[in-house]
């Protein structure tokens, strides 16, 4: 998962992460399921077939979100997820998350210059001149 979403324009919510499941190749009819029930479980049942210039920016990042969780991954990797949204859409994004790696058992490892988002990790830790240490 990347900081620009990167749906695809011509698509809608639902196509976009369905697409990613049936690329993997889930049956059309399973890959919609899974990705209705991401969207939903994202906070975009009402807008599963609005296009991604019809979604606001922390729409299109949960839509983004739902399709990396789409083959059941069991780490996500998500770099700057929240940084092109404004706080209120960062703060609804990283709830977003939580309750998601939750809901489906999936891990999220977050790259973040955001002090916010990191305080919401359940482990941190800090890369400086190539040197991992863990914050307390």
């Amino acid at each position: 998962m990347f900081q620009f979403h990167h749906l695809l324009p011509d698509l809608d919510a639902l196509e976009n992460v369905a697409l990613a499941a049936r690329i993997a190749g889930l049956p059309n009819r399973d890959a919609t399921e899974r990705a209705r029930e991401l969207l939903t479980a994202a906070g975009l049942g009402e807008r599963l077939h609005h296009r991604p210039g019809q979604l606001s920016g922390g729409e299109r990042q949960r839509a983004a979100l739902a399709r990396a969780l789409a083959n059941h991954p069991n780490v996500v990797l998500a770099d700057e997820p929240t940084g092109n949204l404004d706080p209120v859409n960062a703060r609804r994004l990283l709830d977003t998350l939580q309750d998601l790696s939750k809901r489906f058992s999936q891990a999220f490892v977050l790259a973040t210059h955001d002090p916010e988002l990191a305080q919401g990790a359940h482990r941190r830790f800090r890369l400086v001149e190539g040197h991992l240490s863990e914050l307390p």
